[in-house]
């Protein structure tokens, strides 16, 4: 087995502009939190597997809905203070497109992360809060990759709920559908790491 190389995060603060610049082109995939950038390890067949099955149940269940939203999977960020996140899956929703041209998706209404071992810690904290700080954001589900559960945290008015989940479906309102949890899963635990 060959030795993975750990790849160079700069030292220091970076300005958003800054951290674009050196990001461009760059092989790998990176986030900046509070100004710090930091590397994400590479993805698990699993957390792959997940994601897409996560992006294909929510595009089903916008497009039945007839709903003026859009799911986005893997690489648009959300801007947070001096944080700039990658989640795994985004949807976001109204009329006004965001170009195609955009880094950021300035409005989403729901957030997905499936957990993985390096990302755990930051996905059930820090994320947590600052995806709450964005006005827009009505849910952020944070997805088990060794396991069918999911926790789903809402905002109601001023206060966030939280629910853990290991079967039956979730509703998101807004935007106004609902999921069942066990389509975000391969069948029969396939992608399921355990």
């Amino acid at each position: 087995m060959g030795v993975l190389a750990r790849v160079d995060e700069p030292d220091g603060w970076m300005s958003r502009a800054e951290y674009r610049l050196w990001a461009e082109g760059r092989p790998g995939r990176f986030e900046r939190v509070n100004g710090q950038v930091v590397a994400m390890a590479p993805e698990r067949v699993g957390h792959a597997r997940i994601k897409g099955k996560v992006f294909m149940a929510l595009t089903a269940a916008v497009e039945a809905a007839r709903l003026p939203c859009e799911v986005l999977v893997d690489g648009p960020t959300i801007e947070v203070g001096e944080s700039d996140y990658e989640p795994d899956v985004i949807v976001r929703c109204g009329t006004d497109a965001v170009s195609d041209d955009s880094l950021v998706v300035p409005d989403a209404t729901v957030i997905v992360e499936v957990l993985s071992p390096t990302t755990r810690r930051t996905d059930v904290s820090q994320k947590l809060a600052d995806y709450f700080r964005v006005p827009t954001v009505q849910h952020y589900l944070i997805l088990f990759a060794d396991r069918v559960q999911a926790i789903h945290h809402r905002r109601n008015g001023d206060q966030i709920e939280t629910r853990v989940l290991t079967e039956g479906d979730i509703a998101l309102d807004p935007p106004g559908i609902v999921v069942p949890l066990g389509s975000f899963y391969p069948v029969s635990g396939v992608g399921v790491i355990s």
